[in-house]
C-alpha cells in the first residue's frame, strides 16, 4: 500500500472533478480531525492571488491554527478584484458549512491561469458534494495529489517517519509545480501534514529552514507566481510529550526528516519542469556563509546561458564562472574550482581558476545523460549550498508561447 498524506494520523482528504478544468480533477479537499497548528510561507511577487490574501488573513485571526485546505485548479484566482475575492471567501465559508467549523479555520489555495474571471458557482458546488467522500484511503491521498495538478504531469508526493519512545510520527506531503518555478516561492503549491505534537514556533522554525532548503532552492524559468504557498498542519495526534527545544533530540530528528521529505517534493518538481530534459543539481562549498552559497547557486541555476549549454550539451565552464561572479557575492576568482559530472562520473574542468584540459569525449558522454551535477569550489570559508534547476529547451519556449491559446 501507498503511504502518502492519509497515513498521517486525523488527515482524510480528496480529490475531485468539477468541470473547471475539462478532463482532470480540479479540487483539492484536505481536512485534520482537530485542530491543527500551521506554519506558512507564501509569494514573495507583489502580485499576490486572492486565495493567499484570504488564508494569510485566517491565520492571523487564529493565531496559526486551521483545521481544513481546499484548492482548486485550472484558475488562479489572481487579479480577479472583487469578484475573485468573493469567490475565495466562498471557498472557505462552504468547507466551513459541511465540516461544520469556523470560516477562518479553513485555509484556500487556487493554481492556474490569471487574470480569468473565478468559476466561483462550479468550485462551491464541488466543495458541498466532495466534502462527505473524504477518506483516510491511501487513494485518496493520491486523489487530492492530482486535484493540485496544472501543467505538471504527474503527481508529487512523499512520507516520512521516526519514533519517540516507540509511537511512530508521520510526516506526508504532497506538491504541484512544473513551470514558473524560481527560488523564493514559485508557482508551486506543497501541504504537509504531521501528527506530531510541537511547539508552534519550534514548528515554524522547522518548517521555514526546510522550505528555505529545498522549495527556495529550485529554479526553472526564472519566474515567481503570485499563487504561491507551503504549509505544514501539526495536529499533535500523535501524542507525544509536546517538544519545546530545539535541544531535545527529537526536534533534531523532525527537522532532518522534514527536510528529507521537502527536499524530496521539490526534487520532483525540477524533475518535472515544463520542457525540460535535464534535471541539474548544482552544489557549491567553501562559501563565507550559507546565504552567500545560496546566492550563488541561485543564480548560476537560474542563467540562461548554462541552462541553454547544458541543453546544447556544450561544456561552456565559463557561463558558470561567469554567472558565478555577477551574484553580487565577492569572492576570489583565482581560487576557484569547477567539476561538471553526474552521479558516477566527473570530470574537473577548472582549478583554482586555471583552465584544465580534459577528455571531450568523456564530458560530451556526461552531458547526455538526463540528470547533471555542477560541483563549485571557492575556498573562501567552510558554507555550503545545494540547489536544483532544468535546462531551458526549445519545448520549454514553444508550450509556453501557446499557454492559453
Amino acid at each position: 500500500m501507498i503511504r502518502n498524506i492519509t497515513n498521517v494520523r486525523g488527515i482524510k482528504c480528496w480529490g475531485a472533478h468539477t468541470g473547471v478544468k475539462s478532463m482532470r480533477r480540479d479540487l483539492a479537499i484536505l481536512y485534520s480531525e482537530v485542530p491543527a497548528k500551521v506554519s506558512a510561507t507564501f509569494t514573495q511577487n507583489l502580485v499576490v492571488a486572492e486565495p493567499i490574501k484570504l488564508t494569510k488573513k485566517h491565520l492571523e485571526e487564529t493565531n496559526n491554527m486551521a483545521q481544513a485546505i481546499i484548492c482548486n485548479s485550472g484558475n488562479a484566482n489572481a487579479v480577479t478584484g472583487k469578484q475573485g475575492e468573493e469567490g475565495a471567501l466562498a471557498m472557505a465559508e462552504a468547507a466551513a458549512k459541511e465540516f461544520n467549523i469556523d470560516t477562518n479555520k479553513v485555509m484556500v489555495a487556487s493554481t492556474g491561469i490569471i487574470g480569468k474571471a473565478f468559476p466561483t458557482e462550479e468550485v462551491v458546488e464541488g466543495i458541498k458534494e466532495n466534502v462527505k467522500k473524504i477518506s483516510e484511503n491511501s487513494r485518496a491521498g493520491s486523489f487530492a495529489a492530482n486535484a493540485i495538478l496544472t501543467t505538471d504531469t504527474f503527481a508529487k508526493e512523499g512520507f516520512v517517519e521516526f519514533e519517540i519512545d516507540g509511537n511512530t510520527i508521520n510526516i506526508g506531503g504532497i506538491a504541484k509545480g512544473s513551470g514558473m518555478i524560481h527560488p523564493n516561492m514559485a508557482t508551486m503549491l506543497a501541504f504537509a501534514f504531521t501528527d506530531l505534537n510541537i511547539d508552534q514556533k519550534l514548528l515554524d522554525k522547522a518548517f521555514k529552514e526546510a522550505v528555505n532548503d529545498s522549495f527556495n532552492m529550485i529554479t526553472v524559468d526564472g519566474d515567481t507566481s503570485t499563487n504561491d504557498m507551503a504549509s505544514i498542519m501539526a495536529n499533535g495526534l500523535a501524542d507525544n510529550e509536546m517538544i519545546t527545544s530545539t535541544s531535545d533530540p527529537h526536534y533534531i530528528t523532525f527537522k532532518e526528516k522534514l527536510h528529507e521529505l521537502m527536499t524530496h517534493l521539490a526534487k520532483l518538481i525540477i524533475s518535472d519542469g515544463e520542457g525540460a530534459s535535464k534535471f541539474i543539481e548544482y552544489r557549491l562549498d567553501g562559501a563565507k556563509s550559507k546565504e552567500d552559497a545560496r546566492k550563488i547557486v541561485r543564480v548560476v541555476s537560474d542563467s540562461s546561458l548554462v541552462k541553454t549549454a547544458m541543453f546544447g550539451r556544450d561544456p561552456n565552464w565559463g557561463r558558470v564562472l561567469a554567472a558565478m561572479g555577477r551574484s553580487g557575492i565577492n569572492f576570489d576568482p583565482a581560487k576557484v574550482d569547477l567539476w561538471l559530472g553526474n552521479s558516477t562520473e566527473e570530470v574537473k574542468m577548472l582549478e583554482q581558476g586555471r583552465p584544465l584540459e580534459f577528455d571531450m569525449n568523456l564530458v560530451k558522454r556526461i552531458l547526455k545523460q538526463s540528470e547533471i551535477i555542477i560541483q563549485m569550489k571557492l575556498r573562501e570559508g567552510r558554507a555550503s549550498a545545494i540547489g536544483w534547476g532544468t535546462d531551458l529547451t526549445t519545448d520549454y519556449v514553444m508550450f509556453n508561447s501557446m499557454y492559453t491559446t
